[in-house]
């Protein structure tokens, strides 16, 4: 017996459902669910997942669209004891394949609805896999038939802060997927974290823009411990979007850059009224200081800022107060380290820097992954030296506060000078035709590697790439200049809105004999 047990995941999240019975959950385009509803429908589904030996130390795949169903049958599994693992929603059949492969699942549960056919697929490449549906799927047992069939529904909270509850898939921007091993304890940290740290009101009607399988999940429990409401939407739409906000007065939703430029960019933005918003939390990767002041200007004083990463998170946060429009410059800043998160930036031979030098960003976190799954070497590579090595390259000032200068992996050396991208980004970004851009090394005789300028124009403006050459070379010096700025009408992303630069690099390194991908 110990009398200092640390919280699951699960454990706060069945005290939040048991706390605010008659509270609404969740709600959607046509429907909601109360937190009593939510508590019972985990029940049911942990009666019905034992049936099909879903167990402690057992792992289970879900695949699903937003919807508040399929996250109750994730709690019902994780309240057994076993780790759950989301397939992406706009995944292939060979990536969702790999990943019930690689993870080992015990069973594979579909949101019928909308991925009945992939249950079928699933089943037909791997015979062998247990397909359990919530509704009538192509293949596979209805798990929701089940579950209402059930005579005892009082969920059980088998889990234990120490063990594997989550078990989520790199996106593989970087190279092939890897699975990031999550303990319950850690998940539950997390969740306290997000609670405290970044501006969450007290009464959250939060809009959940992307799939709550994944990060934008992060504010679920958050919001439920506060006794509030998810809204859920169906998809990522800038003017259903705005328009819900307004109706529902949405105080509080996440996004990640593309989407708040998205937002910005749609005609009809500034017609909505958005008074009722007070947290805009953006993550996923850097915002460019223009864009922030525009949005800033147009929304309010809402946003925040949240780095961390599947490996971490929350690690800093640059709080509402922070995006302070008479200091600009703190708009480049990712915060500082949150409580009982330590950081140090240190040098590729594992020394700390001093204040202005750039080093990788460690972290010491009770946030922190277990280790990446079955793959000893990844994760001792990961934690060399006690620290947790995130791969991303900041510089800390005189107050502790943390500006990410680009991704370790993301950095170009062009004539033998290290160039960081981010850098040019903001430079393109202060122009006033540019929406967006990517900046990414190319094989170049003569350089190694030519710093190339991918750029989106905002609707109704135009620019010239010699423009844009010049423009950049006046704020950042011939090093930091393109050599080449190509125009295009939309970038590359990943299926979670993340610009997707493995895609754009595959386009000049493939058959190269050193590829940076």
């Amino acid at each position: 017996m110990t009398i200092h047990a640390i919280p699951s995941f699960f454990s706060l999240a069945l005290a939040a459902l048991r706390r605010y019975p008659e509270r609404v959950a969740f709600q959607w385009d046509g429907g909601q669910l109360r937190y009593r509803q939510a508590t019972t429908l985990i029940g049911c589904f942990q009666a019905a997942l034992q049936r099909h030996g879903i167990q402690a130390g057992t792992r289970v795949a879900l695949l699903s669209a937003n919807r508040a169903d399929m996250w109750c049958a994730a709690m019902a599994a994780q309240g057994l004891g076993a780790a759950t693992s989301w397939l992406h929603p706009m995944g292939s059949l060979d990536a969702h394949c790999f990943q019930v492969e690689d993870a080992d699942v015990a069973a594979v549960i579909i949101d019928a609805a909308n991925y009945g056919h992939r249950a079928g697929e699933i089943a037909a490449r791997l015979p062998d896999s247990r397909i359990l549906t919530v509704g009538a799927g192509d293949a596979g047992t209805d798990l929701m038939a089940l579950a209402e069939g059930a005579v005892e529904c009082e969920p059980v909270d088998l889990s234990l802060a120490s063990a594997m509850a989550t078990l989520s898939y790199t996106g593989g921007t970087t190279g092939r997927p890897k699975g990031v091993a999550k303990s319950g304890g850690a998940n539950g940290h997390a969740a306290l974290q997000m609670l405290s740290n970044f501006d969450m009101p007290l009464a959250p009607r939060f809009l959940a823009v992307a799939p709550i399988s994944h990060v934008t999940g992060t504010n679920v429990l958050p919001t439920l411990l506060r006794g509030g409401t998810i809204h859920l939407m169906a998809r990522f739409d800038p003017e259903e979007i705005a328009a819900t906000v307004a109706r529902e007065r949405i105080n509080a939703m996440m996004m990640v850059p593309t989407m708040v430029y998205g937002l910005l960019d749609h005609p009809r933005f500034d017609t909505f009224d958005l008074s009722s918003l007070e947290t805009l939390l953006y993550a996923g990767a850097p915002m460019s200081r223009q864009r922030l002041i525009e949005g800033i200007e147009r929304v309010g004083p809402v946003f925040c800022q949240l780095y961390g990463q599947s490996e971490c998170s929350p690690i800093t946060a640059l709080r509402k107060e922070d995006h302070d429009l008479s200091r600009p410059t703190l708009l480049d800043a990712c915060g500082f380290p949150l409580a009982g998160c330590e950081v140090r930036l240190l040098d590729e031979h594992h020394r700390e820097v001093v204040p202005g030098q750039h080093g990788e960003i460690c972290v010491r976190s009770p946030a922190a992954m277990s280790g990446y799954w079955r793959q000893p070497e990844l994760t001792e590579q990961a934690f060399a030296g006690g620290w947790l090595h995130t791969g991303d390259i900041a510089v800390a000032d005189e107050c502790g506060r943390l500006s990410i200068v680009d991704r370790k992996k993301d950095m170009i050396v062009s004539g033998g000078f290290n160039v960081y991208p981010r850098e040019i980004e903001d430079a393109l970004a202060t122009h006033p035709a540019i929406s967006m851009s990517a900046v990414i090394g190319v094989p170049d005789p003569k350089w190694g590697e030519a710093v190339t300028a991918y750029v989106v124009l905002r609707a109704g403006k135009s620019a010239t790439a010699e423009e844009l050459i010049h423009h950049v070379k006046a704020l950042k010096g011939s090093v930091n200049t393109p050599k080449r700025v190509e125009i295009v009408n939309a970038l590359p992303l990943t299926a979670l809105g993340k610009l997707d630069k493995k895609e754009l690099r595959a386009r000049h390194w493939s058959g190269q004999g050193r590829n940076v991908a």
